[in-house]
């Protein structure tokens, strides 16, 4: 089976929101944030981005990727990139990543930007694979304004 035979990639919603959390809590090393991958802060996001956050969905309904993406009316950025790992290296990154970028060139949005975590080698090597540029003429700064709000890593 291909990736098309395996799964539809569609617009996200919040009645994916069970799954989707549970996707990224079965995969090694992500990282989830306390309150803005809740589902209050998720529904927060998709309230702000109706259509540019994808999913990829098997035929018996399981959700088995995502993308979160939104914008500010100048940029995109790709959030919580992942695909099931016994579903990895069949394009359905691809397809997600494709649909996501559809959808920001829809809302007329003309560049894209993501972080990858630098120990993430699986997610770097498909980056590159697919032709994102690694930008190194940048420094990446945050301001936590919710000290609450902190990243747990899965193991």
């Amino acid at each position: 089976m291909n990736g098309e035979e395996i799964a539809v990639i569609r617009t996200m919603t919040m009645d994916d929101y069970d799954q989707v959390s549970a996707l990224w809590a079965g995969i090694h090393g992500f990282g989830i944030r306390s309150i803005d991958d809740s589902r209050e802060g998720i529904e927060r996001f998709l309230r702000r981005n109706p259509t540019t956050s994808v999913v990829a969905q098997t035929p018996e309904g399981r959700i088995i990727g995502s993308i979160l993406c939104g914008h500010d009316g100048r940029q995109a950025c790709f959030y919580h990139v992942c695909v099931h790992e016994d579903y990895r290296k069949q394009g359905i990154g691809r397809r997600l990543v494709d649909a996501a970028v559809e959808a920001v060139r829809k809302e007329e949005i003309n560049r894209i930007y993501l972080i990858a975590f630098k120990t993430n080698q699986i997610g770097n090597a498909f980056w590159s694979s697919i032709g994102w540029v690694e930008r190194e003429d940048r420094n990446y700064y945050d301001l936590y304004l919710n000290e609450k709000d902190t990243t747990v890593f899965n193991a």
